[in-house]
């Protein structure tokens, strides 16, 4: 039982894992397994301990609570980072334009300019030369 320890130390009540010590007090009492924290009345938050001696409650959930929230807003980083570069390679796989050096879209748009070029002199000369058949044909030449 745990009662037998009040008013020795706390390092003899926490050998016992089912007890709860009590600072300020110094009573050693059977922790509240139904509850997650010591009721008031039984034992303020910053003179309970448990398991070890140096660390009160009040310290345990501030310090739980700071690192299950920086591992929550890293889980909603790294999702949100996955989901970007899934969207990025979809919208390069349908076409979309991607956010890219200005460098490389400078280039794609010169090469882009050229095929036009390109194209259009075929056209002319393909157009040029049917003009030509069709005078040579009627004898306007």
């Amino acid at each position: 039982e745990c009662g037998q320890y009040t008013n020795k130390s706390c390092e003899e009540c926490l050998k016992n894992v089912t007890c709860l010590w009590c600072a300020s007090s110094g009573r050693c009492v059977e922790y509240p397994v139904r509850r997650v924290l010591p009721r008031a009345d039984l034992c303020e938050l910053r003179s309970a301990r448990w398991g070890v001696c140096w660390v009160n409650f009040e310290a345990l959930i501030i310090a739980m609570s700071v690192v299950g929230g920086t591992i929550l807003i890293m889980l909603g980083v790294c999702c949100c980072c996955c989901c970007c570069k899934t969207k990025s390679k979809k919208q390069v796989s349908e076409g979309f334009p991607v956010f890219s050096e200005p460098d490389k879209d400078e280039e794609r748009a010169a090469r882009e300019r050229e095929k036009r070029r390109v194209r259009q002199e075929e056209r002319r000369a393909e157009m040029k030369s049917r003009h030509d058949e069709i005078r040579r044909k009627y004898g306007t030449v």
